[in-house]
């Protein structure tokens, strides 16, 4: 079980403290809900978890292939709800990848991303579309 301590600091920020590396990090409410966006909101956070996810678990597969994913690039958009309960209702991911389509390891990454944890901890009433940009690997 991993602790993370966090503190309201008022005017809608928080502070974050993963305890086992020390690592810190703030939020703020977005301009959209009552905050200056100043830093990620609490729904962004959801959104990057996706992504580096993704990009973590996909490392994880081309480390044990001997595949270089250097240069992997993930974007994720984040679309909320317009009526309420104020909620996320679509996550659309953008990768970029390194290598072929037609590389021995791509079908096993595309089956990556969708086995990370964080994909499967997502409400399934949220859209996740993937989209893929297969680029050749620099020699």
């Amino acid at each position: 079980m991993i602790e993370i301590r966090i503190n309201y600091e008022g005017e809608l920020h928080c502070s974050a403290l993963h305890v086992p590396s020390g690592n810190t990090l703030v939020t703020d409410a977005p301009v959209d809900n009552n905050g200056r966006g100043e830093a990620f909101s609490p729904t962004d956070l959801v959104a990057t978890a996706l992504g580096c996810c993704m990009a973590t678990v996909m490392g994880i597969v081309a480390q044990r292939k001997q595949c270089d994913l250097t240069g992997l690039r993930i974007v994720v958009h984040k679309e909320m709800s317009l009526d309420t309960p104020r909620r996320i209702v679509s996550l659309p991911v953008a990768i970029t990848m390194p290598i072929d389509e037609d590389h021995p390891v791509a079908a096993l990454l595309q089956a990556a991303v969708h086995s990370c944890p964080v994909h499967h901890s997502i409400h399934p009433d949220i859209r996740v579309d993937v989209t893929w940009d297969w680029r050749k690997q620099n020699s």
